[in-house]
């Protein structure tokens, strides 16, 4: 390989890395308007008001040409396994997140990294370095001593959230490699309209009419979740997927203060602890990557 190529390479997955933080930084913020509307909707209804919210800007962008395409797309298929797997997630974390603090959530969540990490070498054939491992586990090190989850318990919740995290593991390999196959926008189309045909046929048990403030709300996390999904999905076509599950991590930073801000829950000095050692997982991912790609 040239080293123009290396060089080429080593942008993308740098890119990927940025795109990927920008996305869960989002998804941080989705997490803490959902876990806010859980306490008065069903989670139905949440995921059906976000997804027909996606859908709508993505018909403002595409007209009826993009839905045309993704009715005819050779990843129909793929996609409609991948929304079964994000569906059962999103149900298991979100209703686990009517008990559940966010930063808990977010920790216990976090063992689907060091899945996706192993699962990208069997079903990838992703080659993962020994930096790749080791960033992975320190990050995981980090969130661990920042919510010392083991003193929860095996509750119910716990037990949604661990289930969550192994269905969303799953469906990061397939996102993998369906990315690379297909444009964004039609992934965003066919995954937010499997959800609203999922989600809308047990709407009409759990219906709540909302009121102007929670409207606002429930379009909000469409909006918000849209874009989250955009930047991941960009993310995956420059980057492995072992580099990309690293940065999930840096979701607990804004867990923590998004936790902070809206429910007044004060930080431990265990949780900068482990945020330093988050932030140290993800420089040693970013330094790994840049001394592996160097040009010769």
């Amino acid at each position: 390989m040239s080293d123009a190529a290396i060089l080429d390479t080593r942008e993308r997955v740098f890119v990927g890395i940025l795109l990927t933080c920008i996305a869960y930084a989002l998804f941080s913020v989705q997490d803490a308007v959902i876990k806010l509307l859980v306490a008065s909707f069903a989670v139905w209804q949440i995921l059906f008001f976000r997804s027909v919210t996606i859908l709508t800007a993505c018909f403002f962008i595409g007209g009826p040409e993009l839905f045309k395409d993704a009715a005819r797309s050779r990843i129909l298929k793929p996609m409609l396994i991948r929304s079964f797997f994000i569906l059962a997630a999103w149900l298991s974390y979100y209703t686990a997140a009517r008990d559940l603090q966010l930063a808990e959530l977010t920790t216990i969540y976090f063992a689907a990294p060091l899945i996706v990490t192993g699962l990208s070498t069997v079903i990838l054939g992703e080659k993962v370095p020994a930096f790749r491992w080791v960033a992975v586990v320190v990050g995981f090190i980090g969130v661990f001593i920042a919510c010392d989850p083991a003193n929860l318990g095996l509750s119910v919740p716990v037990v949604l959230v661990l289930i969550a995290a192994l269905l969303w593991a799953f469906s990061i390999i397939l996102m993998r490699k369906i990315a690379l196959k297909e444009r964004t926008l039609i992934q965003l189309v066919l995954n937010n309209a499997f959800f609203v045909v999922f989600a809308g046929v047990p709407l009409f048990h759990f219906w709540i009419t909302p009121h102007w403030p929670e409207l606002i709300m429930l379009v909000g996390s469409g909006v918000i979740g849209g874009v989250a999904q955009f930047t991941l999905f960009e993310g995956m076509k420059r980057a492995p997927a072992s580099v990309i599950a690293t940065f999930e991590y840096t979701a607990l930073v804004w867990a923590f203060a998004l936790g902070w801000l809206i429910w007044n829950a004060i930080p431990r000095e265990e949780v900068f602890v482990g945020a330093a050692l988050i932030v140290g997982a993800g420089l040693l991912m970013i330094a790994g990557e840049r001394l592996r790609r160097r040009p010769a």
